[in-house]
């Protein structure tokens, strides 16, 4: 328990830096590491109710924002609750191990979905607003994670910075805040997660503006990738070792997820630094070419121009 605080200190922490600098990412650091020494029904609540104050922070920040995005992402603000229902009922009513395998089972896919920057516009956003909704609050009430697939839907739909954070952040607070009613309902509030709360606040309150002023020095989607990778590697790590404590799988063979997830990821990373590299090189060419015609065309100053 000593080792899973130490922990717990650390990767809190560092998800708040990540969630300061992105707008996101507090739960997808957080869990996967967490669920190696702590229960969902335990690590859940704490996260939960911590959340409702972190993204109402992210979400008073971008406030301009709000009247446009409430337009465009009502129906999936207005879907949530079937969705945090059932995965709340979920929490509280599976055994813990078949319950973080169905997280890490969850989470990895997502995460790989996103580091392979797949854009599929969805061209009727209130039609497909409903499953979405209903999607994202089971996802987030199992799991409290919900982060990776809004990020996909927010690049899909072409959104801009200030307006990408308050979508997510808006989300965010009304899935939070219905998954704390839900949980409270359960009596998933036990003195174990109360206890988590003290532990995890303190990082909290010191990496979030730290991430803040990072990101205004740092490239964000170069730190985003890095990001991901680090989580995609660790949901891995965790999927195999469930497999292990569920007996499902044995030996070695239980650890594919880890090798394909790291695989997997090494390979999109290695297209994300080539495609930059790529962009680079060519905004480069244009700036020297664009620099060069702009000199040929002044005239000369000895008279021949």
């Amino acid at each position: 328990m000593e080792s899973g605080t130490a922990v717990l200190l650390g990767i809190t922490f560092f998800a708040a830096f990540v969630n300061g600098a992105l707008g996101y990412g507090f739960s997808s650091l957080t869990v996967p590491v967490a669920l190696l020494f702590y229960a969902n029904r335990i690590l859940n609540p704490a996260l939960v109710l911590i959340e409702v104050f972190v993204n109402l922070y992210v979400l008073i920040i971008n406030r301009a924002s709000i009247p446009t995005v409430w337009k465009r992402f009502y129906p999936i603000i207005l879907s949530l609750l079937p969705g945090v229902v059932v995965g709340s009922y979920m929490v509280a009513s599976i055994h813990p191990g078949w319950m973080k395998f169905v997280t890490y089972s969850f989470i990895l896919p997502l995460i790989l979905i996103q580091a392979a920057g797949i854009r599929r516009p969805i061209r009727s956003e209130r039609l497909m607003g409903v499953p979405v909704g209903t999607g994202l609050g089971l996802l987030y009430s199992m799991t409290t994670i919900s982060g990776p697939p809004i990020a996909v839907l927010f690049n899909n739909q072409g959104l801009v910075k200030r307006d990408f954070r308050a979508g997510l952040a808006l989300i965010r607070v009304a899935e939070s805040t219905l998954t704390a009613i839900a949980y409270y309902q359960l009596g998933l509030f036990a003195a174990g997660s109360l206890h988590m709360i003290r532990i995890i606040t303190p990082g909290i309150l010191i990496g979030i503006p730290l991430g803040v002023y990072t990101i205004r020095h740092v490239d964000a989607e170069t730190f985003r990738r890095i990001c991901m990778s680090f989580d995609s590697w660790i949901v891995g790590f965790g999927l195999s070792r469930i497999l292990l404590e569920l007996g499902l799988v044995q030996g070695l063979t239980a650890y594919e997820p880890l090798m394909l997830a790291v695989l997997v990821d090494s390979y999109l990373f290695y297209g994300f630094f080539k495609t930059r590299r790529r962009n680079t090189v060519s905004i480069t060419a244009s700036s020297a070419l664009e620099f060069t015609a702009r000199f040929s065309s002044q005239p000369r100053r000895d008279g021949s121009g």
